[in-house]
């Protein structure tokens, strides 16, 4: 059950967002917040799968190293990544060196730009998935039925790193589902 906890301003906020200020932060600021820019969208699918495996806090305090690493997750830039990019992120401290997701990010970077000739843009494919109905449970899940769903379909696109739990934490940081507790200050304002 996802709950909320009084904070010392006073704000009752969900309670995974107390660990650390990072989270704190990024909760206050962006997790369940609409995106609906190109850029901003492509770049969270990416950390989403830098952080299959590892905690989000890792990817917060090397987010702006990815940003540099990735020319700001410009995807028509990164679909132009050579090998010699993936030998040199793969010396570059400040992200994952993961050659895996490295070589998914510059692949995805391509895929995304099929998508948006058909589509127009991420955005109106992103949320092409979003939930008919809103969720009337704040029980803490890790996949719904439009995770699987995107995920099957980005996988069928080619696309990688891209799971059902890991689609699941998109929908959540790019605000396709709210799921901020009942009580959390911020569930009826996103």
């Amino acid at each position: 059950m996802v709950t909320a906890v009084k904070c010392e301003d006073g704000k009752k906020r969900c309670k995974w967002c107390i660990a650390t200020p990072e989270y704190m932060s990024y909760h206050d600021t962006e997790w369940g917040f609409p995106v609906h820019d190109d850029q901003r969208l492509f770049e969270k699918i990416c950390l989403e799968g830098f952080q299959s495996g590892l905690s989000w806090r890792t990817i917060l305090t090397k987010r702006e190293n990815f940003r540099k690493a990735f020319k700001n997750f410009d995807f028509n830039k990164v679909s132009k990544f050579k090998e010699s990019d993936v030998e040199r992120l793969l010396k570059d401290e400040g992200i994952i060196r993961h050659r895996g997701k490295i070589e998914a990010t510059i692949n995805n970077a391509k895929m995304a730009k099929l998508i948006i000739k058909e589509y127009d843009s991420l955005a109106n494919y992103f949320w092409s998935f979003k939930p008919k109905q809103k969720r009337k449970s704040t029980k803490d899940i890790s996949t719904s039925e439009e995770s699987i769903a995107l995920s099957k379909d980005l996988k069928r696109r080619g696309w990688k790193f891209v799971g059902p739990t890991t689609m699941y934490a998109f929908m959540q940081a790019m605000g396709m589902v709210n799921d901020h507790a009942k009580s959390c200050y911020l569930r009826d304002l996103v």
